[in-house]
């Protein structure tokens, strides 16, 4: 009975200590909902993807984009690209396993389309291969990891790392991040329906924080902070073809990009 209360005492004592570092790490989702909301609504699609329990995690969150969190509203595109089982395995055995997410999100993946990658350490390499196939397709890419820096980190445009170094814990702060990523895209859904369909022009990339049409008060779309990685994007995520001037060429992919890890 004692080994099993220390046990318990031991996990719930690491969740807690991250719990006020990850909350401000966690204001960043509000931006993440609206960019998110902005293009579901518009008829884009969120791509997600992890290994094993974050790979579980990844469905999670897809499964509550086509079904629902609460409310009953309208189904939106969003694919686990590991809950594919056919094509995982025939990729797999035909290109092998690091190739597994990238050869789907060059297959499911347009232009202003998000990918989200969940990863306890950042260096899995087939999330990595898959941020690479992001780029040459024009997808946004965002990661749930644990302690930064790490590779995954570095080479996504937006991360949140939960600053544990439990994996367990970091699985469970995802999951509270993946729920209140769907609150944030909820509460976004009737705002972004109010504005016009019309991208950024190219030569800007600004955050939005006014005001939406109404008075309502609209979430940042970029969070506070920075690090490896965190760019800042117009309303829509990026700029008319979907990369505005921010380290991205005309079409969306110049020389200054940064590239991946192999």
């Amino acid at each position: 009975m004692n080994d099993a209360m220390s046990a318990l005492d031991g996990h719930l004592s690491g969740l807690a200590a991250a719990l006020l570092p990850y909350r401000r790490t966690a204001e960043r989702l509000a931006g993440w909902g609206t960019q998110l909301a902005w293009t579901l609504a518009t008829g884009g699609r969120l791509l997600a993807a992890g290994n094993g329990g974050s790979a579980a995690e990844a469905q999670h969150l897809t499964a509550e984009l086509v079904g629902k969190l609460r409310d009953d509203r309208e189904p939106y595109s969003a694919i686990a690209l590991h809950a594919e089982t056919s094509s995982l395995t025939a990729i797999g055995n035909d290109y092998g396993y690091d190739e597994i997410f990238a050869r789907q999100v060059r297959a499911h993946g347009r232009e202003n389309d998000v990918l989200l990658l969940m990863s306890t350490s950042g260096t899995s390499t087939n999330l990595l291969r898959a941020v690479e196939a992001a780029r040459e397709v024009g997808v946004r890419c965002w990661a749930f990891t644990g302690p930064a820096p790490n590779p995954l980190a570095e080479v996504c445009d937006d991360v949140l790392a939960v600053p544990s170094p439990d994996s367990q814990v970091v699985q469970e702060l995802h999951l509270v991040s993946l729920h209140l990523l769907c609150e944030y895209v909820d509460e976004a859904l009737p705002l972004v329906r109010q504005l016009p369909r019309t991208a950024a022009p190219r030569q800007r990339s600004v955050e939005f924080t006014g005001r939406l049409p109404g008075g309502a008060d609209a979430p940042a779309l970029a969070a506070a902070g920075s690090g490896p990685g965190i760019n800042r994007h117009a309303l829509n995520g990026h700029a008319a073809n979907g990369h505005g001037a921010n380290g991205h060429g005309p079409n969306g992919h110049g020389s200054s990009r940064r590239g991946c890890p192999s």
